[in-house]
């Protein structure tokens, strides 16, 4: 498949599956146009790349459903102003998107050998406005922090307190928790140092991976 039929599927995919769904930022559509997400995803999968689905990305790990990455993505509300950080580099599809809608993108991955991989992807990219840590998220970037946007793409099975902490005063957090297939996506928000949580949608994530 050449790069024009690749074009070709990203707009049809922002059209049909991401707008269409009731997304409305553009900002965050033109992020979606923008991203090339094939080249994120494994070259056997990569036919597939503008699906409506998760695919494998191999380390028992995943890249989400375009959709699914567009609505976490919109209840940030990100802009060229602001600083997230991101728990679970994964592919780095999410990590590119938010690198077009934000000031500066933190991003942790467990897994060193699916980091490096995904860190020269992102370079070759020209994406230059991200800072990539191995280590475990759970625990978040404290030397970093405090964020205006945490956005996580793996579930653990409840709120990590670091990543609360983290949080920038009226900031927002995006992440899903929960046992199996009983997970919930929450969205988070500190104001006046309150933290209030929101119960937004069911979803299935790979669960986090956390050396307690």
């Amino acid at each position: 498949m050449d790069e024009q039929e690749y074009t070709r599927q990203r707009v049809r995919m922002v059209e049909w599956q991401i707008k269409e769904r009731g997304i409305r930022s553009q900002n965050v559509l033109d992020a979606f146009l923008q991203v090339r997400r094939h080249v994120f995803v494994p070259e056997s999968f990569r036919n597939r790349s503008y699906e409506d689905c998760p695919l494998s990305i191999g380390f028992n790990q995943t890249v989400s459903q375009p959709y699914i990455v567009a609505f976490m993505t919109e209840m940030l509300k990100p802009d060229k102003t602001k600083r997230v950080l991101e728990i679970g580099t994964g592919s780095g599809y999410q990590t590119a998107i938010l690198s077009c809608l934000c000031k500066e993108v933190y991003t942790v991955e467990i897994l060193p050998v699916l980091a490096e991989q995904t860190e020269e992807i992102l370079k070759n990219e020209g994406y230059d406005n991200i800072h990539l840590r191995i280590g475990d998220g759970y625990h978040g970037w404290k030397e970093a922090a405090p964020f205006d946007h945490i956005i996580v793409t793996c579930a653990p099975e409840r709120i990590p307190a670091p990543l609360l902490n983290q949080l920038a005063e009226g900031g927002t957090m995006v992440i899903p928790a929960g046992k199996n297939n009983k997970q919930e996506l929450y969205l988070i928000k500190k104001d006046k140092g309150k933290i209030t949580t929101k119960e937004v949608l069911r979803v299935i994530f790979v669960p986090m991976i956390h050396n307690r």
